[in-house]
């Protein structure tokens, strides 16, 4: 068994009433999903209070993630998709369409809050989650992020314009998060922290699923090649494997056909 790196400081949490962002597993067979991402990841998994079908991952005692099952009358794409929390997700929801992208499901109330599932203009999914109960969930640990987030879409400015003004990112409101153009990339720093890259060079007509827009979530692991392995070895693929921004990403594909990344690099920034 292999599991996430505990030593990840310095990008933005993932989980507490504060947090920037939330990802989400949309599968198929939960059964399966929890088998494997314990062995790849070293997570456990317990019920979620959104009903049967939907559970949540956890790192020791912090929340990393949530899984829904899905069945496969819906036509809802097997994913991992990053939910971005809003002061309302009415309002979030209306400046989605506004700038020509597309509203799937919601806003619907899940919950302890309300949730959007939604695409930009290039296709990318992503999710809007407005929390109108305090969370019980306790924090990431200081400095420490079990996740985060890179956006591979066609044009890197573009995307920055559109979910900065969705989502209020550079607004000067307290709280916002900043945007860095840094070399052919844009970096979003919540609170400080990195929190997510946006690449420009997708395809929107790509065949291949990494090349098309879309948002990878990346989890930074202490053994990349045991990682692999065990992927490898219950049932996952491996897709892509690219050098650079300090370490090494790797693309899997979990047994339900989910991309996902994991990496030696420290930082998304």
């Amino acid at each position: 068994m292999t599991g996430s790196d505990p030593r990840t400081a310095s990008a933005a949490p993932l989980t507490g009433p504060a947090a920037p962002c939330w990802v989400t597993l949309m599968t198929r067979d939960l059964e399966t999903a929890e088998r494997f991402y314990t062995q790849v990841l070293g997570w456990s998994f317990r019920p979620g209070r959104l009903g049967a079908d939907y559970y949540v991952a956890y790192r020791s005692e912090v929340p990393v993630a949530g899984v829904f099952a899905v069945s496969s009358a819906f036509q809802v794409a097997v994913a991992w998709t990053p939910y971005f929390a809003v002061e309302d997700a009415d309002v979030a929801a209306a400046r989605v369409r506004e700038r020509s992208g597309t509203v799937a499901v919601g806003p619907l109330t899940l919950g302890k809050g309300r949730g959007v599932l939604a695409s930009d203009r290039d296709g990318a999914s992503f999710g809007l989650w407005e929390r109108t109960e305090a969370s019980a969930s306790p924090p990431a640990p200081a400095g420490h992020a079990h996740a985060w987030l890179r956006l591979r879409t066609r044009n890197a400015f573009d995307a920055a314009i559109f979910y900065g003004e969705v989502l209020d990112w550079a607004s000067g409101r307290p709280g916002c998060c900043d945007v860095a153009y840094e070399g052919n990339e844009v970096i979003v720093r919540c609170g400080g922290h990195p929190l997510a890259r946006i690449s420009s060079g997708a395809v929107e007509a790509a065949v291949d699923p990494v090349v098309r827009p879309h948002w990878q979530v990346q989890f930074p692991v202490a053994d990349l090649a045991a990682t692999v392995s065990a992927a490898e070895r219950h049932g996952g693929a491996l897709v892509e494997e690219r050098t650079g921004f300090g370490g090494t990403e790797v693309t899997l594909r979990d047994p339900d056909g989910a991309l996902f990344a994991v990496t030696d690099v420290r930082s998304p920034a």
